[in-house]
């Protein structure tokens, strides 16, 4: 994924009420930008820290600044939400994702669970049907061990159950986590910021559903998935 302009830089001075995020640009600007981020954030909302940021030329949009990415610990931290979800559609297009290779059609979007919609479903006449959840992963506290979620995340426990339920029908079933982070090796589920996401991953991966953490190669001109991680708590065989 390629941002489609050159991202420009700045200075953090605060984010607040989830989505805004007051900056000053390297040539003094002072502007509030869109923070596309649900999440606590932990680590990456330090007054100061140096930011990347695009532009939209779109008249319509009250904020026209995107915050993008954050140095953080030497490396950069990819906050933006939206772009895991295009970094898989482009992966999955390249075949790029061996687990998840071979399918004859990628939809998005597709209804499935209690009111849910599922980001990927992977269909082929020769296969089961791959119901694929992503999940955007920023934090990381201790080395360089990469964790979710960084806060209570009622939902993507929800869409962990409704994974289970698929795969208990015959069909594939993948959880799949990208790394945002230049700085990351490993992964695990974050048990303090939610135990009951961390037990119910646990509990449903003991049931068949795939667990998948891929990093990314990240820079002010693009991002890229590169290559997996492991997941530290996976189940053994």
């Amino acid at each position: 994924m390629d941002f489609p302009q050159p991202l420009v830089r700045g200075r953090l001075v605060a984010r607040y009420k989830r989505f805004f995020a007051d900056v000053v640009l390297d040539d003094g600007t002072a502007l509030t930008a869109h923070c596309p981020n649900p999440g606590a954030m932990l680590g990456l909302n330090t007054p100061g820290l140096t930011c990347w940021l695009s532009k939209s030329d779109d008249p319509k949009r009250k904020l026209a600044h995107t915050l993008e990415l954050i140095e953080a610990d030497g490396g950069l931290v990819g906050l933006n939400t939206m772009h895991p979800n295009r970094l898989v559609a482009e992966a999955l297009a390249a075949g790029a994702i061996p687990e998840l290779a071979g399918y004859r059609t990628h939809r998005r979007e597709v209804r499935y669970g209690e009111n849910s919609r599922v980001d990927f479903l992977l269909q082929d006449d020769a296969r089961p049907n791959a119901w694929v959840e992503v999940k955007n992963v920023h934090l990381r506290r201790e080395g360089s061990l990469a964790e979710f979620p960084d806060c209570v995340a009622a939902r993507s426990t929800r869409h962990l159950n409704e994974l289970a339920a698929m795969k208990q029908a015959g069909d594939r079933a993948v959880l799949l986590f990208i790394v945002q982070r230049t700085d990351c090796d490993r992964f695990a589920a974050a048990a303090d910021c939610d135990r009951k996401f961390a037990e119910t991953l646990a509990a449903v991966a003991g049931r068949g559903v795939e667990v998948l953490v891929y990093g990314c190669a990240i820079s002010t001109d693009s991002v890229r998935i590169s290559g997996r991680l492991p997941w530290r708590d996976a189940p053994q065989p």
